[in-house]
């Protein structure tokens, strides 16, 4: 009867407010749950993962609870548990925290159909709730809608001014799409809502950086670790621009105090993973490589597979991008075999087999093999298609433009990349090899400059083309200089 009576309170919440109610037991557990996810959405998980345990503690059957824990879990062990937990609870709970729920679900399984087709139901039922507008957005965002997310995140700040948040997520996306006003007023907007907060700051350096302001980025970073000193993303951001300044040095540095400092293994891989980035771009593709065994090791001692054969994974791609195309295949061979063998869910093992076609096709192409590289090509496009994951599907016509430029092809090649990722630098400079190819050189230095002074911070194809048009940059300099033609 108790368990009723909450329930019929929450919905007739939900009928004055519009807000996806918080189920529970326990009001304790409720408190704790809002402290959480404040916190959570102030960028500090680590912070919020506590609270978020503490109020399953008080009620073990809080669905959201676990969610919340699985979207703050430092592993993706520990993922895939709160996950497994959120989702076995998900029955007794409103319409609203199981879409929420099940969009996580959907989001870790990299059904990305299937994550907008929930976040789109969440925002009809629940029009006048934030939070739920806020989620839309960051979906819509993710696959490059931008406009549609502006729009939502618009909504979400309409039905509440003072959701620090949507305004947080509106700097980004008026950053994608250009608009570097409109970014810097929602951004000073976040830092006036939370002036002693240090995400705004740190948001704020990353369009600092983007404008190749480096030093001032660095100082705002700085700014938001005076007030937290454990804010994980401010070493990143600093480590970034020391590398964007031609720093490598600072930037390792600055990456091996956050290790140190570091409280769990999940900051702990982030420092090393960008410390791998750094050493890319420093062209020390060795250090590269520690640094993902280093990560590899830490999620050995915890048996956590997944982060395993991601840390294969990126090894194997930076081995590729250096020209070492056996010892890469090596790698992407015991990557995959790890995943195959694991006992994560079914879904996420049939994604990581379509991946697999990705990293063969482009070991083959590395050796010059089109036909191999054709062939796998086709599978991972049909793969993709298959899941309906856009993503995989931008990355299919990356492939086929890669596969068409080997075979010198080069406006099929254009063709193809014209329908991969476009905010994907290595897609802008793959399309310089084929304007280059077709002799228009000025289209392929525009290109190759726009990939290079990207200025955000470094994902793995970011560096490996900054590293590519850098040694490229290089050799022409050299040869030049000896007299011989460029």
């Amino acid at each position: 009867m108790r368990r009723m009576a909450l329930a019929l309170c929450l919905i007739g919440a939900y009928q004055d407010t519009g807000k996806v109610p918080i189920t529970t037991r326990s009001d304790e557990a409720r408190a704790l749950y809002l402290q959480a996810r404040a916190l959570n959405e102030t960028l500090k998980p680590h912070e919020a993962y506590a609270l978020f345990a503490k109020s399953v503690a008080v009620d073990p059957t809080f669905a959201m609870g676990e969610y919340g824990l699985a979207s703050t879990a430092p592993t993706a062990k520990e993922v895939s548990e709160h996950l497994g937990k959120a989702l076995s609870l998900s029955s007794k709970v409103s319409p609203g925290e199981r879409l929420f729920i099940l969009g996580l679900q959907a989001r870790s399984q990299a059904d990305r159909a299937r994550a907008r087709q929930l976040a789109e139901s969440l925002v009809v039922q629940y029009p006048r709730d934030e939070r739920a507008r806020v989620a839309l957005g960051a979906i819509y965002s993710a696959q490059q809608m931008h406009a549609k997310a502006i729009a939502e995140y618009e909504a979400a700040i309409r039905i509440n001014p003072n959701h620090s948040l949507a305004y947080n997520q509106l700097g980004y996306a008026y950053r994608s799409v250009g608009n570097m006003a409109a970014a810097e007023t929602a951004f000073r907007k976040y830092i006036a809502l939370l002036p002693n907060d240090p995400n705004p700051y740190d948001s704020y350096a990353e369009l600092l950086m983007k404008t190749g302001r480096f030093d001032e980025s660095i100082a705002q970073y700085r700014k938001a670790l005076s007030i937290d000193p454990h804010f994980s993303g401010s070493p990143v951001g600093i480590a970034a621009d020391e590398m964007l300044a031609g720093r490598h040095a600072a930037a390792v540095a600055e990456l091996e105090k956050y290790y140190a400092n570091a409280r769990d293994d999940h900051e702990r891989r982030a420092a090393l993973v960008n410390e791998a980035m750094i050493y890319v771009d420093a062209g020390a593709t060795d250090k590269a490589v520690g640094a993902m065994d280093r990560s590899r090791r830490l999620a050995a001692a915890i048996g956590d597979t997944a982060s395993m054969s991601a840390d294969d994974v990126a090894a194997a791609d930076i081995l590729l991008a250096a020209g070492r195309a056996e010892a890469a295949r090596d790698r992407y061979r015991q990557a995959h075999a790890l995943m195959a063998s694991s006992s994560l869910a079914a879904d996420v093992k049939q994604d990581d087999e379509v991946a697999r076609h990705y990293d063969v096709a482009r070991v083959a192409l590395a050796r010059h093999d089109v036909a191999a590289a054709r062939a796998e090509a086709a599978a991972y496009a049909s793969g993709a298609a298959a899941r309906k994951n856009d993503a995989r599907i931008r990355q299919s016509r990356e492939l086929n433009g890669l596969v068409a430029l080997e075979e010198k092809q080069f406006d099929a090649s254009l063709r193809e990349l014209a329908r991969a990722d476009q905010e994907n630098p290595a897609v802008w400079y793959a399309m310089a090899r084929a304007y280059a190819g077709k002799g228009d050189s000025v289209k392929a230095k525009q290109l190759s400059e726009q990939a290079v002074h990207l200025n955000v911070l470094p994902t793995f194809p970011y560096v490996f083309t900054r590293a590519v048009i850098a040694g490229a940059t290089r050799s022409a300099t050299s040869e030049n200089a000896h007299g011989k033609p460029r």
